[in-house]
């Protein structure tokens, strides 16, 4: 049993994990998965987009579906064509009960490696990463911060994000996983609490197989993934993560006072502007000269998991304000506010009314000219 993420209103730490792996108790058929995967059209797979060799991936997750956009982070996740005629796929996804963002297929080919790095940036601070192995070797090495261990074919695994992790493959073969970011739900992290630390014995560990076959329960998508601009609790409490996570460093203080009025002063502006869009060139003007002040007085201060402070603290804060989201939503609104052209009405059949004075003549005259401009 290990225990899920802390989400104590007075803590900071979000996602991170007590331990750096946690086999969840779901099994799963590889076969049956590497069946379907087999299936798929090579074009289908993409390049990383850093350009970092013998990694690619499959979208089956994103942004309104659309695999082009496999790599975006914001927007409603909906399933692309390729998960939603993979009917086992369908099934494992469901299996986690959660509340699923982005997910793919990830293949890393022979003798290629995904380099040392942490995931700092804002859409990872608020999700764990579930892994399904489906195509590997007893050789791959998966390592965060100071412990590696090799994922077997078909067991379900998250892990901490937040330590700085790599994953090497020293065999021929290919090795593809597939990998689903959530924010997880009541029963996702009831699977966790079940669930069994890297380091613990195997000794009467009985997973629940999920086998190929049957209906796929319906799955659970994010429609909401950030806020722009982000509210002043939640960017006080990322910037407290931040600093909480820092190294004790001699510059550190500076670094702290510079984050104090960099709050203090979103805090101003928020309660000034809070969502409206008329706010945000002044939010976003605020976020950039925030980082580039903390670019010269952080430089080279680090976090306790090894990761660089201004990097960190840009990642988790850098969409906090996107000006060209609320330039497009005043648009549309202005649009919507804009008073209609009057309609010039034509007169097919004229109405001539005589009467005398009194006779209610000005009432039926009034209800002519609002039927003729209602046809």
């Amino acid at each position: 049993m290990v225990a899920a993420p802390c989400h104590s209103p007075t803590c900071h730490c979000t996602m991170k994990l007590p331990v750096p792996f946690i086999q969840l108790p779901l099994q799963f058929d590889a076969a049956a998965l590497a069946a379907e995967v087999a299936a798929f059209d090579e074009s289908l797979w993409q390049p990383h987009p850093n350009g970092i060799p013998g990694n690619s991936a499959l979208p089956l997750i994103t942004v309104e579906g659309d695999p082009a956009r496999g790599d975006a982070l914001q927007g409603p996740m909906r399933p692309t064509p390729v998960l939603q005629r993979s009917p086992y796929f369908l099934k494992v996804l469901g299996s986690l009960n959660a509340v699923l963002g982005r997910c793919r297929l990830m293949r890393l080919s022979g003798h290629a490696e995904v380099d040392l790095h942490v995931d700092s940036d804002y859409y990872w601070h608020e999700r764990v990463r579930v892994h399904v192995p489906i195509l590997t070797q007893p050789t791959v090495r998966f390592t965060a911060g100071d412990h590696t261990i090799n994922m077997a074919a078909g067991e379900c695994w998250i892990f901490d994000t937040w330590l700085l992790h790599h994953v090497l493959n020293d065999q021929d073969h290919a090795r593809i996983h597939l990998v689903a970011d959530t924010v997880g739900g009541a029963a996702f992290w009831d699977l966790v609490n079940q669930g069994r630390p890297h380091t613990a014995p195997r000794d009467g560990w009985a997973p629940r197989r999920i086998e190929p076959g049957g209906d796929a329960p319906p799955l659970m998508f994010e429609s909401v993934n950030s806020q722009s601009p982000m509210s002043y609790w939640e960017l006080r409490d990322l910037v407290q993560f931040i600093l909480n996570e820092a190294q004790p460093q001699p510059r550190m203080a500076q670094v702290a006072d510079l984050c104090g009025v960099f709050v203090r002063n979103w805090q101003t502006l928020w309660f000034r502007h809070g969502s409206a869009a008329e706010g945000m060139d002044e939010y976003a003007a605020h976020l950039g000269g925030f980082l580039g002040r903390l670019a010269q007085v952080g430089h080279g201060l680090t976090l306790r998991n090894g990761a660089d402070l201004v990097a960190a603290m840009s990642g988790i804060l850098r969409r906090a304000a996107r000006p060209a989201d609320a330039h497009a939503e005043l648009g549309e609104e202005r649009a919507r506010q804009q008073p209609s052209r009057p309609t010039t009405a034509v007169i097919e059949r004229p109405v001539f009314i005589v009467s005398p004075p009194r006779s209610g003549s000005s009432l039926l005259m009034r209800g002519a000219i609002i039927e003729a401009g209602e046809r």
